[in-house]
């Protein structure tokens, strides 16, 4: 194929000229004689030009390629007998160092250099064709500002979040993104509003782990083509309005207050049933109210109090009040029978 390409190149004349032919070609319309037997010859005709146009084409990307990079080893050699000539003065220029935690990105005529990301440690250049880019892999920290979200359930509320990320690939943060880091930062203030507009403020106020792994996910996935890693994601504080808090707050104090009343109400009630059932007890055994009068002075008397109490036995009143009720019946009878 390629000695069938050069046998074109030769024949057919420079690249202009090849266009040139090319370019009225395909505008001037193919010849057919008849309908019924031309159709085969112009789709032949039009197969050829198209192969011949795709041969031209590679030949020119070819010989281009061909030209930079015969341009680049010319000024990569000068730049090698340059540090040489300048030895030892050029070294200290050449050669360069990169801590434990950095990588370096090396262009060489604006092409990236093969291998990737150097370091850590020293690596070397040549001056001139050179450059270089630091990148810090080391995990950073993203305070997201305060963002005005409005709910799901029309209500307004200031969220802010904390953002640890990091850079996972220094070839690809530097080569598809310009600024990787802001890119981030305002990628997680994005989603941060995103994820929280389509939340309601109890699921806001009660999800919060979930919400933050939610973004999480979100952020890894969309810097994944930058080369960063989002580590962590975490809801800092979730402000409301002062008038919501107020109402917020009434709601909860009434809902504690009715809790208390029914609390309240089902104790009464099952001291009642023990009080009905006591009484029950004494009635049956009159000992038994004897005994309570005892336990009640021994508490009484534990707490060193001055109050004397002394119990009277319910059997005397009732003999009083017996008599009382005799003599007021026999005064009823003497009026009667005067």
């Amino acid at each position: 194929m390629m000695k069938d390409d050069l046998e074109l190149w030769s024949s057919e004349g420079s690249v202009d000229t090849q266009r040139t032919h090319l370019s009225v070609a395909m505008e001037t319309p193919l010849p057919i004689s008849s309908m019924s037997n031309g159709n085969s010859i112009a789709l032949q005709r039009d197969d050829e030009y198209r192969e011949r146009m795709l041969r031209i084409r590679r030949l020119t990307e070819a010989d281009t390629s061909d030209k930079a990079s015969t341009f680049g080893k010319v000024l990569q050699y000068l730049s090698i007998v340059l540090v040489i000539l300048t030895a030892p003065f050029s070294l200290f220029i050449c050669f360069k160092v990169v801590q434990e935690y950095e990588r370096a990105v090396i262009f060489r005529l604006g092409r990236l250099l093969q291998g990737g990301a150097k370091g850590p440690g020293i690596f070397f250049i040549l001056p001139c064709i050179d450059t270089y880019a630091r990148v810090d892999l080391r995990t950073r920290t993203y305070d997201v500002p305060p963002q005005e979200v409005l709910t799901k359930d029309s209500v307004t509320v200031s969220v802010d979040a904390v953002v640890y990320y990091r850079v996972s690939n220094a070839t690809v943060s530097v080569a598809n993104v310009e600024n990787a880091h802001h890119s981030t930062r305002l990628l997680a203030q994005t989603t941060l509003r995103n994820t929280m507009g389509t939340r309601h403020l109890h699921e806001i106020l009660s999800e919060r782990m979930t919400i933050s792994e939610s973004m999480q996910v979100q952020l890894d996935e969309a810097t994944d083509a930058w080369g960063i890693k989002v580590e962590r994601v975490e809801i800092k504080d979730v402000r409301l309005p002062v008038q919501l808090q107020r109402a917020m707050a009434a709601e909860a104090e009434a809902a504690r207050e009715a809790r208390a009343k029914v609390i309240a109400a089902e104790g009464e009630q099952k001291a009642s049933h023990a009080l009905r059932e006591a009484s029950e007890v004494i009635g049956n055994s009159p000992a038994a109210l004897q005994l309570r009068y005892l336990q009640t002075l021994n508490t009484i008397s534990a707490e060193k109090n001055s109050t004397i109490v002394f119990p009277l036995p319910i059997d005397m009143m009732t003999y009083f009040m017996k008599n009382s009720e005799a003599k007021a019946l026999a005064a009823m009878a003497d009026v009667i029978n005067k």
